[in-house]
C-alpha cells in the first residue's frame, strides 16, 4: 500500500525498471569507488556529531585553569566526551581512506587506460573529487587549532602569498587576513563543512550520473571478445536487490575496520601538541601532502627571481607551480592518449609501455614523501634530488624495456608500438 502510494504520485516503478536493474561491475577493484562514497558518508555523520559541539572561534577561553583557544578548548571537550575521541578519530581516518581510495581509484583507471573515449570527463571528474577532498583534508587540519594544526597551516599560507600578483589577493580571501587573523577558523569551518561538502556532493552526483550513462568498464576476455568488436554485453551484478545487500554489508565492513583503526591508533592528539605557541618543533603534514612538503624540502632556500613584476621563491615553486603543474598534466592524460573509438573494455597494463611512465611517476612521488624526511635521514637535500632523479629514471626505463621485451614475446617478435 505504501508503494502503491508513492507510486501513483511519483512513480516509482519506472525509476525501478530504469535504474535499479541496471548492472554493477563484478570486478573486485570497483569496490574502491565505493570504498571512497562510503567513507565520504561517515565524513558526514561523524562531522554533524562533531559540529553540534565545536566552536569555531579563536577567542580566549578558560580551560582547566588556562586560557586557550575556544576552538581547541572544544575539541578538548570532545575528547572528554563518551565516545567523543573515537568519534573523531573514525573522521579523521574516514578523510585518510577517502583519499587514499580516490588516488588508488584514479591510479586503476589511469593503468588500465579506463579514462579514453568516451570517459574524458569522468577521468577529470574524478581528479576534480580528489583535488576537493585534499581541500577538504586541508581545511579541517587547521580546526582543532592546535600547535600542529597552526603550524601545518602557516605553511599553506606563506605559499598561496608567493602566487606571484595576487597572492595578497589570495591569501586574504582565504586566510581571512594575515595569519593568523581572528576570522580563519569562523572561514576555515564554512569552508570545511558548507563549501566543500557541497562542492563533493555535486561531484559525487555527477560522476554517478556518467556512469550510470556510459556503463562502467570491464576486462576483455574472451568471452566477451566479439562484443567488443560488434555490440556490448555487461557483465556484473543487478544493483537490486543483489548489488545492494553487497555494498551495505561491505559499508558495515569498512566502518568495522575503521572504527577499529580508530580505536588503537591514534591521530592529531591535540592534548600532545597543546594550544598554538612559539617555538614550535618540526611537524610533518599527513601523508597526502608530503609529497609537497617534500619538493618543497629540495629547493635551493636562496632561489628567487622576478618575472614580469611578479616574484618567483621556493614557495612558488614548490607550493604553487609544482601542484598546478602536476594536476595539468594529470588532466591532459585522455587528451595525450586518446582514441578515435569508444573503449569500453580496459586494457590489461602490461600490454602497453605507456604503464612505464605511470611505474616512473609513481616512484618520483614516493620520492618526495621520502624527501620530507631528509632531516631524520640525516640526507643533503643535493643528495636526495639526485637519488630521486634516478630512482624515477631508474624505474621507468627498467619497467619499459621489460614491458617491451614482454610484449614481443607475447606477439612472437612482433613490433610492439
Amino acid at each position: 500500500m505504501i508503494f502503491k502510494w508513492f507510486d501513483e504520485r511519483l512513480e516509482l516503478g519506472k525509476f525501478k525498471d530504469k535504474f535499479l536493474s541496471k548492472t554493477f561491475p563484478a570486478h573486485p577493484t570497483f569496490l574502491l569507488g565505493e570504498i571512497a562514497l562510503f567513507s565520504f558518508i561517515t565524513l558526514v555523520i561523524t562531522g554533524i556529531f562533531l559540529g553540534f559541539i565545536y566552536e569555531p572561534s579563536s577567542k580566549l577561553v578558560s580551560l582547566f585553569g588556562a586560557m586557550v583557544p575556544a576552538a581547541y578548548a572544544s575539541v578538548v571537550r570532545i575528547d572528554l566526551l563518551p565516545m567523543g575521541m573515537i568519534i573523531r578519530r573514525i573522521h579523521h581516518w574516514s578523510a585518510m581512506i577517502m583519499i587514499a581510495a580516490i588516488l588508488v581509484h584514479l591510479m586503476r583507471v589511469y593503468f588500465t587506460s579506463s579514462y579514453r573515449k568516451p570517459r574524458e570527463i569522468n577521468w577529470l571528474v574524478g581528479l576534480s573529487l580528489w583535488s576537493i577532498a585534499m581541500g577538504a583534508a586541508f581545511t579541517g587540519y587547521l580546526l582543532p587549532y592546535s600547535n600542529f594544526s597552526v603550524t601545518a597551516t602557516s605553511i599553506a599560507y606563506y605559499m598561496s602569498k608567493s602566487v606571484p600578483w595576487i597572492g595578497g589577493w589570495i591569501s586574504s580571501l582565504l586566510f581571512a587576513g594575515d595569519f593568523p587573523s581572528s576570522g580563519i577558523v569562523p572561514r576555515f569551518f564554512f569552508m570545511h563543512v558548507m563549501l566543500i561538502p557541497t562542492a563533493l556532493i555535486g561531484l559525487i552526483s555527477l560522476h554517478m550520473l556518467i556512469l550510470v550513462k556510459q556503463k562502467h568498464t570491464e576486462p576483455l576476455s574472451n568471452k566477451n571478445r566479439k562484443e567488443a568488436e560488434g555490440g556490448r554485453r555487461l557483465i556484473g551484478i543487478p544493483i537490486w536487490p543483489e548489488q545492494t545487500v553487497i555494498s551495505m554489508s561491505f559499508y558495515f565492513f569498512l566502518l568495522f575496520v575503521v572504527v577499529l583503526i580508530a580505536t588503537y591508533i591514534p591521530l592529531n592528539p591535540i592534548e600532545i601538541y597543546g594550544p598554538p605557541s612559539p617555538g614550535t618543533p618540526v611537524m610533518r603534514p599527513d601523508w597526502y601532502f608530503l609529497v609537497v612538503y617534500g619538493f618543497l624540502k629540495l629547493i635551493p632556500g636562496d632561489l628567487s627571481f622576478t618575472v614580469l613584476g611578479g616574484k618567483i621563491t621556493p614557495e612558488t615553486i614548490g607550493g604553487v607551480i609544482f601542484p598546478s603543474f602536476t594536476i595539468l598534466v594529470f588532466a591532459l592524460i585522455p587528451f595525450l592518449d586518446r582514441s578515435r573509438e569508444p573503449q569500453n573494455y580496459i586494457e590489461n597494463p602490461l600490454h602497453r609501455p605507456l604503464t612505464s611512465f605511470g611505474i616512473g611517476g609513481g616512484i618520483f612521488l614516493c620520492m618526495l614523501v621520502i624527501a620530507g624526511y631528509i632531516d631524520v635521514l640525516h640526507i643533503t637535500p643535493e643528495k636526495m634530488t639526485v637519488y630521486t632523479i634516478i630512482a624515477s629514471l631508474a624505474a621507468w626505463s627498467i619497467s619499459y624495456t621489460l614491458l617491451r621485451f614482454y610484449n614481443r614475446k607475447r606477439m612472437g617478435g612482433g613490433h610492439v608500438k
